[in-house]
This record gives structure tokens, sequence and C-alpha cells, in this order.
């Protein structure tokens, strides 16, 4: 398996760079054109934000020695069976011959919106993998080992997102782990409990400022949800897809 994290950490904080950049360069052309959307929606509709993060998973196919896989990037060949809805459309699917490798999702919330966006985020990602893994159960993707399923976030680090927010349950209490977390926290424990409720085979938290346009900073929450931790489990799966490859 070929894997260069300080590589990969370079290569995410180009992403990160070029996430900024393609924000504030979206905001700017509508607000030449005179069609501003309202809010920072206008960054969010300029166009695939997310497209370094996508990069970096190709790479890391390519590095593996998957040349026959299919990398589909595609809107038109992103869709997928479910079972509680028709379709679902997801943001990069590998196929081999047939066969589902991986599928996954790359998302991003800036502020100010952070407890509206946090609850619907986490409603998608549930509700995205407990339909995948039904449709996958009833064969959807015909006999196939269990592919890799992976939902990466990159968060706006900022004094919002890192507050620690007050719950209302008059009824019953909130687990303790959510008590005055802020929404960084509350992604981060989305994250590790996506996994270990075998949800998502990797999920992963970058915290990153606005200014990261300049310098494509960024932190990490836990070694869980690290950026690391998602691109070596990646890397294994694919390397072991590869090696099966070869054997057929």
């Amino acid at each position: 398996m070929a894997l260069d994290l300080a590589n990969y950490e370079k290569k995410a904080r180009l992403a990160i760079k070029a996430f900024w950049g393609g924000r504030e360069s979206a905001a700017q052309k509508q607000l030449v054109s005179g069609k501003a959307d309202q809010g920072s929606r206008g960054a969010v509709t300029g166009g695939k934000n997310m497209d370094g993060f996508v990069q970096i998973i190709t790479d890391l196919v390519h590095a593996n020695g998957f040349s026959q896989a299919e990398i589909h990037l595609e809107r038109k060949v992103l869709t997928l069976p479910g079972y509680f809805r028709p379709t679902k459309l997801w943001d990069l699917l590998i196929l081999n011959r047939g066969r589902l490798i991986a599928a996954l999702e790359f998302k991003s919330q800036v502020g100010p919106s952070f407890g509206n966006n946090f609850n619907n985020r986490t409603e998608e990602a549930i509700g995205t993998a407990h339909d995948f893994w039904t449709a996958y159960r009833e064969g959807a993707f015909g006999e196939v080992a269990r592919p890799f399923v992976g939902w990466l976030m990159l968060v706006e680090d900022a004094p919002e997102s890192r507050a620690p927010v007050r719950d209302a349950s008059p009824h019953f209490a909130v687990f303790p782990e959510f008590q005055k977390a802020s929404y960084l926290d509350r992604y981060n424990i989305l994250c590790k409990k996506l996994v270990q409720e075998q949800l998502y085979t990797s999920a992963a938290v970058l915290a990153s400022p606005r200014s990261a346009a300049r310098d494509g900073s960024f932190k990490e929450l836990s070694e869980m949800t690290s950026l690391g931790s998602f691109i070596t489990s990646f890397a294994g799966h694919i390397a072991g897809a590869a090696a099966g490859n070869a054997r057929v």
C-alpha cells in the first residue's frame, strides 16, 4: 500500500485553499452580475468547492495500483439505487468490472447558521447510510464484498462553531457528550458514532477558518475522525480491492 500522509496533508491544504478561494470567487461573480444569493448561498451555489478532496481520493486510487478502477465524477453516472427511495446521487463512485468498490460524500458547512445546518447534515448522513446498507443487504449492488463508504466534512472554524451550545430537552436528558458541546464537537461526535455504528467505513471532520484561503490551514478534532485516519482506511480498502482484482 503506497501512502505518504505528509504528502496528502499538503494536498489537503491545497484543497482547502481552493475551497475558500472558490467560494469567494463565486460570490464575487454573483455580485458583479447583480444576481447575488441571500447570505452565503452564492458562495455555495457557485460550483464544486470540494473538488480538491475528490482529487485526493482519485490520487489514492492510482497510487495503490488500481489502474483498472472506474472513477466516476460526472453527475449522470453518480447515482446508485436505494431501498427507501429509488436512487441516491453520490459525490464520487468507484467501480471495477461492474462491482461497487467505494461510494463517498464530501460536505461542507460555513457560518453563520450552524444550528439548522448541523441537524440537516446529520439527518442526511444517517439516512443516506441506512438506505445504502439496506439496499446492499437486499442485493441492489450484486454479490460483492462490503464497499468503502466514506463521509468527509469541512466546517468553518469560527467563534460560532466553537462556542458551547445549549439544548432544550424538557422530557428526557440529552446524552452527556452532547451537553454544552460546540457544533465542531458535535460533528466530531457524529463522525465517531457513524463509524462505531458501522454506517460509514470512515468519517472525517476538518475545521478550517476563512483565512485559510491564503495558507490552507485546518485542524483535526480527534485521531479517529482525522484526515489521516480517513485516508489510511480508504487506501487500505483500495489496495485490498486491487489485489483481489489481480487474482481474478
